[in-house]
């Protein structure tokens, strides 16, 4: 099923939105990183809703299994759970013969003939918290090494306007990473961006991703969209989003991403059942008005891990 993440810091993730807990399992974190729970909280506090998204509550309190002693990674795979406290199954037993619209509950039963209806099972936006508790460790590998990533929303909801409608919106998130060095990245099937790319469409919801001028770039001429260099290995511009032939020029890595609005609305649709029929349904229960604001973290997080684990693969490049 494709929950393994990663070639030497690799993540595996589990649970599902309505189980007794979700999480993840990191192999190939080097031993001595310094790493705490507030590390990690910290990170999972940012994905929590806030006061008026109107989606489901949890307090996200993280605990590590294994892997750390006295304040430090051992070398050894890093456990960490999250326990599901504030779950309301019953909101979805009217849905288990039906399909909702815009979610993967029918690509879901087309692939394995069976899922799990409540919340979307593993399909849910609640597995981004696994993303993110294995976000924090990668955060702290880029920490070490003077990399920084941080991303923004770059559009705003309003969100008791769009409430009162019954609907919802989506919206685009710009992440910078700053202080990457030249040279991470593999040349051919491997490339930064196709790696990058992956990551952050694996993220439910993500439709589309651009780096630098994206795609404006197809309005440009070369003699434009080339970026232009000074001195000390510097340029004046950075339309290539930092990233050339697949590998980081030592700019800042630049990237926009595009998340669809939240296909759970209050709003009358049509949805296919399981018999093949067509019905008029409205989705109750706690969902986010905009995913946008909760994203940011998520996107953080998978940047991060992709770039945690390149700079590890970078060490074994040359002599």
């Amino acid at each position: 099923m494709s929950n393994i993440f990663g070639t030497i810091f690799r993540v595996t993730t589990f649970g599902e939105s309505h189980g007794p807990a979700m999480g993840c399992v990191i192999d190939g974190c080097p031993a001595g990183l310094e790493l705490s729970l507030s590390d990690i909280e910290s990170e999972l506090t940012r994905r929590r809703p806030g006061g008026n998204s109107g989606s489901r509550d949890e307090s996200d309190t993280p605990e590590i299994l294994s892997g750390v002693f006295e304040g430090k990674t051992l070398g050894s795979p890093i456990t960490i759970i999250v326990r599901n406290t504030n779950q309301n199954s019953s909101d979805y037993d009217h849905l288990k013969d039906i399909y909702r619209p815009g979610h993967a509950d029918y690509t879901w039963d087309a692939k394995y003939g069976f899922r799990d209806h409540r919340g979307g099972g593993r399909s849910s936006g609640r597995e981004t918290l696994c993303r993110v508790a294995a976000g924090a460790v990668a955060k702290k590998i880029l920490a070490l090494n003077g990399i920084n990533v941080s991303a923004k929303a770059l559009t705003s909801c309003d969100i008791e306007k769009l409430r009162a409608e019954g609907d919802s919106a989506g919206g685009i998130i710009e992440c910078t990473v700053t202080n990457a060095p030249a040279g991470l990245g593999e040349p051919v099937f491997d490339k930064l961006d196709a790696r990058l790319a992956a990551a952050v469409i694996s993220i439910g919801a993500c439709k589309g991703i651009e780096f630098g001028a994206g795609f404006a770039a197809a309005e440009m001429k070369g003699s434009e969209n080339n970026d232009k260099p000074c001195v000390n290995e510097k340029f004046t511009t950075n339309n290539c989003g930092g990233i050339l032939g697949g590998i980081s020029t030592g700019q800042d890595i630049v990237f926009r991403a595009v998340f669809k609005p939240t296909p759970s609305i209050s709003k009358p649709q049509k949805a296919l059942t399981k018999d093949g029929n067509v019905k008029e349904i409205e989705i109750k229960g706690r969902h986010d008005i905009c995913i946008v604001p909760r994203a940011v973290p998520v996107v953080e997080a998978m940047t991060s891990l992709v770039l945690a684990d390149f700079l590890l693969l970078s060490r074994s490049s040359k002599i």
